[in-house]
């Protein structure tokens, strides 16, 4: 079950304002979708996801299917049941990690030879076998199988002839994924996936051929994998808002701030990316006036929280609400150092709440704008808060 439906739209650019109604809720968009490769967004339960706005997350085909197995999901009704996160769901093909393997990995027109990262075991992957694991899985936005187009193939930038071959070898897969999906009887919401590399006249060919076969979402992949930023806002700014206006469009492992609000500007309504968790991970975090690197020796007597206009459980109340005051408490950029420095635990689970929060409170007032007739003002007063600096 898919519908779709447009609330607003912006005068200035192509943004829009939507409603995206799935088997299990209803998502408002536009939207960031926490990435769960595993079956959790790592550090965080499924009550904080849900307090501070997440309305739909990602679950990973190809890591799931490895572990724990179909079994497992089967016996759970799906991944819904199994993590106990019961709004929408939507899962990865398990294209792109079958292409991140490499030299494990043997692509053929049937599918996908390779050895199990797990435990070596010879694997074979088809849009078949995709939609069946997905299936299983029961996510409310199915992937079909695609081939991620590289940039570089064999130490050379892909060749316009190398993508095309990709390109059209996905296109057959998306014909099976779709046959399968049918055939399964699968209730859920099969998206096929525009590829092309960083062609735009391959990119236009994908996309008629897709718009052809009637898919009720469209997905734009193969970005975000080693191009030049430009060469990927090219495809930002060529590709979304030519795909039909009725139905929902996501730009797949996109990105930075900057990037989800230009996003929105050229028609994308569903983004998800690794970004605001790893970077949380890793002590960089996302502020209204920029990135901040936690880990730096300046922040180890700042009283100061992350970001004094952010709400999320590791900021709001940090300048002097104390828990047993009843207040929502907060840390300083103090505590948050300390914590990274000493290799605690307490410390990314805050940083991944912070980044997770800074992200969907960042659509929330995209949505806001969009519905207020001030998308182009929010755009551009965005661009200045960010530019600022922390």
């Amino acid at each position: 079950m898919l519908q779709f439906d447009i609330l607003t739209t912006d005068a200035s650019s192509h943004a829009r304002r939507g409603q995206l109604t799935l088997n299990h809720g209803v998502v408002q968009t536009p939207i960031f979708m926490p990435v769960g490769t595993y079956g959790t967004v790592k550090g965080v339960m499924p009550q904080s996801l849900h307090d501070m706005g997440a309305q739909i997350i990602l679950g990973n085909t190809f890591h799931l299917w490895m572990r724990p197995g179909l079994d497992v999901m089967q016996s759970f009704g799906g991944l819904h049941g199994f993590e106990q996160w019961h709004k929408p769901i939507l899962t990865d093909s398990g294209g792109f990690q079958v292409w991140s393997l490499g030299a494990m990995r043997k692509i053929t027109e049937e599918g996908v030879t390779f050895a199990s990262p797990v435990n070596g075991d010879k694997l074979f992957m088809s849009p078949e076998v995709s939609m069946q694991i997905q299936t299983t899985l029961n996510s409310d936005i199915v992937m079909q199988l695609d081939e991620c187009t590289p940039y570089e193939t064999k130490g050379h930038l892909t060749t316009e002839a190398e993508a095309r071959k990709s390109m059209e070898m996905s296109l057959r897969w998306a014909v099976r994924s779709k046959n399968e999906i049918e055939r399964l009887q699968n209730p859920n919401a099969l998206f096929g996936i525009v590829q092309g590399g960083m062609y735009l006249n391959l990119r236009e060919e994908s996309l008629q051929r897709l718009v052809e076969m009637d898919f009720p979402g469209y997905a734009i992949g193969g970005v975000s994998v080693g191009e030049p930023k430009d060469e990927m806002l090219s495809i930002m700014a060529h590709t979304p808002h030519r795909l039909p206006a009725h139905k929902p469009r996501y730009l797949m492992g996109v990105g930075t701030p900057e990037d989800l609000v230009e996003g929105v500007a050229c028609g994308v309504d569903m983004f998800d990316c690794v970004m605001p968790t790893r970077n949380a991970r890793n002590g960089t975090l996302f502020t209204r006036f920029g990135d901040l690197k936690i880990r730096n020796a300046r922040h180890k007597t700042d009283h100061q929280p992350l970001d004094t206009t952010c709400t999320c459980h590791a900021c709001a109340g940090a300048a002097g609400v104390s828990w047993d005051e009843g207040g929502r408490g907060g840390f300083s950029r103090a505590y948050l150092h300390h914590l990274d420095r000493c290799g605690e635990m307490l410390g990314p689970m805050l940083t991944t709440i912070h980044n997770l929060h800074y992200y969907l409170n960042l659509m929330r007032e995209v949505r806001e704008a969009l519905e207020a007739g001030r998308f182009s003002a929010f755009r551009a007063q965005f661009k200045a808060d960010r530019a600022r600096g922390v």
